[in-house]
Parts: C-alpha cells; structure tokens; sequence
C-alpha cells in the first residue's frame, strides 16, 4: 500500500469517527405539574347541588 492511500485512509476513519451522535438525556428545568383543580371542583358542585336539592324537598315553604 503506498503512503499517500495509507494516510487518506487514516483520515477517513478519523472523520468518520468523530461524526457519531451523541444522546443527552438530561431532566427538565421545571417540575411537571398535574392540574387536577377541574376534577376537584366539580365533585364540590356536584356536592351542593346535590345538598340544594335535598334541602329544597325537605323545605317546601323556602321559596
């Protein structure tokens, strides 16, 4: 093999070596909320009503 083929060959494996990707995987800046305020609230409504209701046929002079 001549020098000038050994030498470009060396190079080429060089190149191609340093041209792998790399993969990070590193955690978020911010913590992941979870919003259940919609879920909550709605069982306190469903709550009320559902005392409204009872207090309404229990009372039937209120209104």
């Amino acid at each position: 093999m001549r020098p000038g083929r050994l030498i470009a060959a060396l190079a080429a494996l060089t190149v191609a070596g340093a041209c792998q990707p790399t993969v990070k995987i590193a955690p978020p800046d911010k913590p992941i909320v979870i919003n259940l305020n919609i879920k909550i609230e709605h069982e306190i409504r469903v709550k009320v009503e559902r005392s409204v209701e009872d207090l309404l046929a229990t009372e039937k002079g209120l209104f």
